[in-house]
């Protein structure tokens, strides 16, 4: 019988399930009640999404659906009973909630930690685990410290997902031969239904058993799956076909941002930040974007159309939005630009004006 390993405690799975746990840190806390749930056979879950597919949303998925997207990925890799699994992803979404129910499902022992930035930084962990998921920064991270390289070193299948490679960490991985996998998904399809292996030049998507796929007139991909909430997923991910199991991601056909597996809707935020911009700099134009970042994949920037501005405003305007809005939407970078480029009807153009910042 399978268990869960908590940095001053463990707990057998028969434990959780009626409820006989100490009283521990809310994150820890939160965990347990949700393994209770499932092995008291709750047969659906409400989920957050991240905006893959548009406006961020809760959305319900069956328990089905994540026994299959779980039996799939063991299909994969190959994941024998009893295996011994880190799970280092924040378990409020669906990543690290799908990292308990493989534990649970594959009778494995789930060595559970808070999802920091290095997950084996202050944390007595084996030396060596069958399975991993991490979000990119933090398999970078781990490659940049002796102790965390020799960890991963350990990991017998490592999982990547949440954002994409940046090069950096794409050449990184490939030179220390680690096997490690970047992951295709969403929460609508309860985790992933795509991976590639990190090697070679470019990474190669492959489905897993049952999933079928296709594009759009726009070279969009849709995606039919067993584990999917409906029949069937359009997205906004541009791709080249490989074949009918396998394609490239070419990029993306929205204005997402995704920054180190955090995804943040621009137009939402720039609804959120309008007052402060008015307050420093008058009711100027202004748009938040994504722009390449070695560590987060994207970081997150504010462009002004304006004349640039002496530097105490900048400074207040940075101060101002560090305490309104989460950290991670806090732009890293105030860019001044003018003039943004315009659609025929007078609307500021996203795209072009967001070319002249690469």
């Amino acid at each position: 019988m399978g268990k869960i390993i908590l940095p001053h405690q463990s707990y057998a799975f028969d434990d959780i399930k009626g409820g006989n746990w100490a009283e521990s840190e809310p994150y820890f806390a939160d965990s347990l009640r949700f393994c209770q749930d499932w092995l008291c056979g709750q047969t659906s879950f409400e989920l957050k999404t991240s905006g893959s597919t548009g406006t961020p949303k809760t959305i319900r998925v069956q328990r089905t659906q994540m026994v299959v997207s779980a039996r799939a990925t063991q299909g994969f890799f190959r994941i024998a009973a009893h295996a011994r699994l880190l799970c280092c992803l924040n378990t409020a979404m669906v990543a690290g909630k799908m990292m308990l129910v493989r534990g649970i499902l594959w009778d494995a022992d789930i060595y559970l930690v808070n999802p920091t930035a290095d997950p084996f930084s202050a944390n007595k962990l084996p030396e060596r685990f069958d399975f991993v998921a991490m979000v990119p920064l933090q398999a970078e991270t781990c490659l940049n410290n002796p102790r965390g390289l020799q960890k991963l070193l350990g990991i017998k299948h490592l999982l990547i997902g949440g954002a994409g490679l940046s090069p950096t960490l794409f050449d990184k991985i490939k030179e220390q031969k680690l096997n490690a996998y970047q992951s295709f998904g969403m929460t609508e399809t309860v985790s992933h239904f795509a991976l590639a292996k990190i090697e070679g030049e470019n990474l190669l998507y492959r489905t897993l058993p049952g999933v079928k796929i296709g594009t759009d007139d726009s070279g969009k991909l849709w995606v039919k799956a067993p584990m999917a909430i409906d029949p069937l997923l359009q997205t906004n991910d541009l791709v080249e076909m490989v074949d009918e199991e396998s394609f490239f991601w070419k990029g993306r056909a929205d204005f997402t941002i995704n920054s180190g597996g955090i995804k943040i809707q621009p137009e939402i935020l720039e609804s959120q930040i309008q007052p402060w911009i008015h307050t420093f700099f008058g009711a100027v134009p202004f748009l938040i974007g994504g722009k390449a970042d070695e560590r987060l994949g994207q970081k997150v920037v504010l462009l002004i159309e304006s004349e640039q501005k002496p530097g105490f405003q900048t400074e207040n305007l940075f101060d101002s939005l560090s305490k309104h809005i989460p950290k991670y939407q806090v732009p890293r970078e105030i860019l001044f630009v003018k003039p943004f480029e315009k659609t025929e009807s007078g609307k500021i153009n996203r795209l072009k004006t967001l070319e002249k910042i690469k």
